[in-house]
């Protein structure tokens, strides 16, 4: 066995993943915490001990993610871009567009038919539309955050929520909450103004289908229904769309051993 290794540092959790010949062996996610170092060996050393793979078998390892020049065991730091580009390739070969919402940024990528990446947008200035932001949002209605799409989904009516600032935001949650608004519907509300504060930032480079949508926000249906809806077509996610970018970074590793 000769495998490749990819190790992701969020500003919410750290991600690995590693790759023999192109195929994904096994992922791990674990919360970064306040050392980003520890927290990308602990990840990978977790997944090598749960696929019972020895550190000799990894021939190289790349890193990502914001944290990615503090991963000292990496051969190489490569951009959460190209990562998740290469990761989205790697699960499904069609795939010409990605939306990334992770912990504290957002991204919209679009490749050409090769994997390679022709034109990004980012939004990193603000936590607007992000995990962070969801996870405030999640406080102030007192709902499990794993619970927000489902949830979202039995809404009648989509509340409006006309910024996206997080403190702004949750001041009028808070209104809405008190005038009596299902707690269903305010969900809708947020997924809506996320979208279409995404979809803003993604018309800029122009989206082209198919999209997927990759990042830990993807987890949550009620995003992505909401996404559809706004782009106008359909939004492909993959069970391994919140370690899109480790596998990504494996799949790199591994182009650069040919």
């Amino acid at each position: 066995m000769s495998c490749t290794a990819g190790i992701d540092i969020g500003s919410i959790t750290a991600k690995a993943a590693v790759l023999d010949d192109g195929r994904v062996l096994g992922t791990r996610v674990i919360f970064t915490g306040y050392n980003a170092e520890a927290a990308g060996r602990r990840v990978f050393d977790e997944l090598l001990g749960e696929l019972e793979v020895d550190r000799s078998q990894i021939v190289r390892i790349v890193a990502t993610g914001y944290g990615r020049k503090s991963v000292a065991i990496a051969d190489r730091a490569v951009t959460e871009i190209m990562c998740h580009a290469a990761g989205a390739r790697c699960l499904d070969p069609s795939v010409r567009s990605l939306i990334d919402i992770g912990g504290q940024d957002s991204k919209a990528v679009v490749m050409d038919e090769s994997g390679r990446v022709t034109n990004f947008a980012m939004n990193d200035k603000c936590a607007a539309g992000t995990g962070r932001f969801l996870e405030v949002m999640a406080r102030a209605l007192e709902a499990d955050l794993d619970e927000f799409g489902a949830l979202s989904l039995s809404a009648e009516r989509p509340a409006k929520i006309s910024s996206l600032c997080t403190v702004f935001a949750e001041s009028e949650v808070i209104s809405l909450i008190a005038k009596g608004e299902t707690r269903e519907n305010i969900i809708a509300g947020i997924h809506e103004a996320i979208a279409t504060r995404v979809s803003a930032m993604a018309s800029r480079i122009g989206l082209t289908a198919p999209v997927m949508m990759t990042g830990g926000v993807a987890r949550n249906i009620g995003v992505v229904r909401s996404l559809e809806q706004v782009l106008g077509m359909p939004v492909v996610v993959s069970p391994h769309a919140q370690v899109t970018g480790a596998i990504g970074a494996a799949a790199i590793a591994r182009e650069g051993e040919k």
